[in-house]
């Protein structure tokens, strides 16, 4: 819940983002961090895409497995979470452990069987997606 109000939060406060003036933070990596950030991030796009695709052809147990291995807490280590984050500000590595502690809820929603509650689990994904791109920038 209290994740839930920080990315709420992160989406209605932030400053209104336009071509003209970008408020965002900008975090720094180096050249080859952040190229595979950029890659992890493309990555959660098209496996977001595919659980959709999943949830949409009632293949629940597909997603979970999906969610967890790429997204979840399960997905860490390979995301080199742990050396990533050292270059992070506090609080985009807050709403990026948000996103995968969601992703883990998700997938056992998923588990459940019950559709509805799934795919609000799954926004709480992607509201993560947006509170952090709403915040930050690599580039």
């Amino acid at each position: 819940m209290k994740t839930l109000i920080l990315i709420i939060f992160l989406i209605f406060f932030q400053n209104i983002i336009s071509a003209e003036e970008d408020s965002r933070v900008l975090v720094e990596f180096p050249a080859m961090m952040q190229e595979h950030m950029m890659g992890n991030m493309r990555d959660h796009l098209v496996i977001i895409n595919r659980i959709q695709l999943y949830l949409a052809n009632d293949k629940m147990d597909k997603a979970a497995e999906l969610a967890e291995s790429h997204l979840g807490m399960g997905s860490l280590k390979s995301h080199h979470a742990k050396q990533m984050s050292k270059f992070m500000p506090k609080g985009m590595a807050a709403i990026g452990t948000s996103m995968h502690k969601a992703a883990t809820r998700f997938a056992m929603k998923c588990e459940e069987g019950d559709l509805l509650p799934a795919y609000k689990a799954l926004a709480e994904v992607t509201s993560a997606c947006v509170a952090c791109h709403a915040g930050y920038k690599v580039r």
